[in-house]
């Protein structure tokens, strides 16, 4: 089951000692044990529980309805679904869609609709990872939510409206759970620790290593705490009093990366990232690929620097390179990390080993600092709009040449203003896909001026 929990709500710290050993509590993992119990102890998606939210219209109107809960792990949605349950006095019952079958589904609905009618509790139906349910699966849901037999919750780490069957999102409520920021796990990691059903304050955390473990949590609430909980028992074994970053390396089996996410360090391995692919170094490209990730930088970030870079450095040299990128961010999107780190290492791989060519850049820039140092000049005017009455009059599209019906596919006419006429933007490099384009531009520009185009030998 999924022990997404996170918390923003300050409790008194709790006096050292006593074994953690000896306490009764320590049975159950630290993630489940620190579960908030209410919406108010939920923390990190603000957007979902102020006044009058659907969620809390839910929960404390307690009206039935079906919940789809959308986000990367450990952001709290098997939590949501439990303190739906709890809140309503509703009996709560889990279906995990990788072992269950349309059998079982069924089943439950069925029991839930028997206790209606005998005037039991209703029931929440917590389906997690609903979208590796068939649509067989996902059909078999629908009388339960229609007739709200049960008070369906299903959480989803995928985009729904892919992989959801339209019938069953249509009747759910979709909300998006966002990656908790590194200030939300910081007060989750707090609270863990001085908390009665956490470590009860018998234990402290060195900052360096708080600061690692933030890192390592990758804004996931769940991870984080399994992690303290790990170090805690390390040091514990050891008769120390506080979680050393030794502690946590040892424990969690990872070397601390030395990467602040909001510091020079940052910026120093982005850019030696992009250099590294610009410059078709791909093991250095890599490397520094790696140690972002390990570091807990988010993904959509370095989506984003390879979509940029697919056109500032690379272009046209090779075509496919943007559409790779842009494909690796959806993947991003859809699949989330650590899976999504595959598709953003074969971009990286792919980018690296492309021909490069920075001639896109270089000519949109010209393009821009002309137009900025006030060369706009009249559109000319068998260019201009012509389709309404009277634009005929006033010499508007007098003598525009249709390109398609040239059998070159392009008209011997002019199309820039007066005051750029002879103006170059586009100079393709001859690296790539891009030397077909030099000789194709020199033969559109000659007919476009009017010229036989040259031939060569």
């Amino acid at each position: 089951m999924d022990t997404d929990a996170l918390f923003d709500v300050a409790l008194p710290a709790h006096s050292k000692g006593g074994s953690l050993a000896d306490r009764d509590h320590r049975a159950s993992p630290l993630a489940v044990r620190m579960r908030p119990q209410t919406l108010d102890e939920l923390a990190g998606q603000d957007h979902l529980l102020g006044a009058g939210s659907p969620l809390r219209r839910l929960v404390e109107a307690d009206q039935p309805t079906a919940l789809m809960l959308w986000g990367p792990p450990g952001t709290g949605k098997t939590t949501i679904a439990a303190i739906v349950s709890a809140q309503t006095n509703r009996r709560f019952v889990e279906v995990s869609a990788v072992s269950a079958g349309v059998k079982e589904v069924r089943e439950v609905i069925d029991a839930a609709r028997h206790q209606l009618a005998m005037g039991g509790q209703e029931t929440v139906l917590f389906v997690d990872e609903v979208h590796r349910f068939s649509k067989a699966q996902q059909d078999a849901l629908l009388p339960g939510v229609e007739n709200r037999w049960v008070t369906l919750v299903a959480a989803t780490t995928e985009n729904p409206f892919f992989s959801i069957i339209s019938p069953l999102l249509s009747r759910s409520l979709l909300l998006t759970l966002e990656p908790l920021t590194d200030d939300a796990v910081r007060s989750v990691v707090a609270r863990a620790l001085v908390d009665s059903r956490g470590l009860g304050g018998a234990l402290a955390l060195e900052a360096v290593a708080e600061d690692q473990l933030i890192r390592l949590a990758g804004g996931d609430a769940r991870r984080a705490l399994t992690y303290l909980e790990a170090a805690a028992s390390a040091s514990e074994s050891l008769g120390r009093e506080t979680i050393t970053i030794e502690a946590l390396e040892s424990a969690v089996d990872r070397a601390a990366v030395r990467y602040d996410r909001q510091g020079d360090q940052h910026y120093d391995v982005v850019s030696a990232f992009i250099k590294s692919i610009r410059g078709s170094d791909v093991d250095a490209a890599l490397h520094y690929f790696a140690r972002m990730v390990e570091a807990g930088e988010d993904p959509r970030f370095i989506a984003r620097r390879l979509v940029i870079l697919a056109s500032e450095d690379i272009g046209l040299a090779d075509p496919s390179a943007l559409t790779t990128a842009v494909a690796a961010a959806q993947a991003v999107q859809l699949i989330g990390m650590p899976e999504a780190r595959l598709n953003l290492g074969q971009t990286v791989i792919a980018l690296a080993l492309a021909p490069k060519s920075n001639a896109v850049i270089g000519a949109v820039d010209a393009a821009v600092a002309d137009v900025r140092a006030g060369k706009i000049g009249s559109v000319p005017a068998h260019l201009r709009d012509a389709h309404y009455r009277g634009a005929g009059t006033i010499g508007h599209g007098d003598g525009y040449l249709y390109a398609h019906d040239d059998p070159r596919g392009v008209a011997p006419q002019r199309h820039a203003p007066d005051v750029v006429r002879d103006a170059t933007y586009y100079r393709p490099t001859t690296r790539g896909a891009e030397a077909q384009y030099s000789a194709q531009l020199e033969r559109i520009k000659a007919i476009l001026a009017g010229h036989r185009p040259r031939r060569d030998g």
